[in-house]
């Protein structure tokens, strides 16, 4: 059983700690494949940007069809976080049936992150998205994400691993820091 993250019931954000090994290993996935990576786009409407005053990050897409162990391990891992998400909000078992969209690892530059505040439904082509995800890849003595009306701001914490509801009532931004910050985040959608 994972470490819960205590969050209030009525934020509707849950968090548990995966393995710290899983994280590791996708830090070392990321280093390692220097080719994938490229960088942070932000935007919506099929029109995306590249604009680091917005988003400061580089970004490797694992898409569906990535069958590395340390991509596998961590799709493992997330989804027991959603079982548990599901259980302490029952109410999206009664949702129709949504599957995992391909995710993103991003690190971060000291200053870095995406430092505007969004939601992750923002626009009709992304309006089958149910949930979001984030990980922590590493640990930040700042860096965690700040949820504007929750006032809820969750530290960068190794393996915590974020679900919360995908609109505008959950708009964030990162907490900047003067260190390096690796994530991986993503989204549910109906399929």
């Amino acid at each position: 059983m994972y470490k819960q993250f205590k969050t209030p019931l009525n934020s509707f954000i849950g968090g548990w700690f995966i393995p710290k090994k899983t994280c590791d290993d996708l830090i070392k996935y990321f280093n390692k494949n220097k080719k994938l990576q490229n960088p942070g786009i932000f935007g919506s409407n099929d029109k995306f940007y590249i604009d680091k005053e917005y988003k400061d990050s580089i970004d490797i897409l694992i898409d569906n069809d990535n069958n590395s162990f340390e991509t596998n391990k961590y799709r493992e891992n997330l989804q027991q976080v959603l079982n548990l998400y599901q259980e302490k909000y029952p109410e999206v078992k009664t949702l129709e049936k949504f599957n995992l969209e391909p995710f993103n690892i991003q690190k971060y530059p000291k200053k870095g992150g995406f430092k505007i505040w969004h939601s992750e439904r923002s626009s009709k082509n992304r309006s089958l998205r149910v949930l979001a995800f984030m990980t922590y890849l590493n640990d930040l003595e700042k860096g965690g994400t700040n949820f504007l009306y929750q006032k809820i701001t969750t530290p960068s914490k190794k393996g915590l691993t974020l679900i919360w509801p995908v609109d505008f009532t959950h708009t964030h931004k990162s907490q900047i820091c003067n260190e390096e910050k690796i994530i991986t985040t993503g989204w549910f959608k109906f399929t």
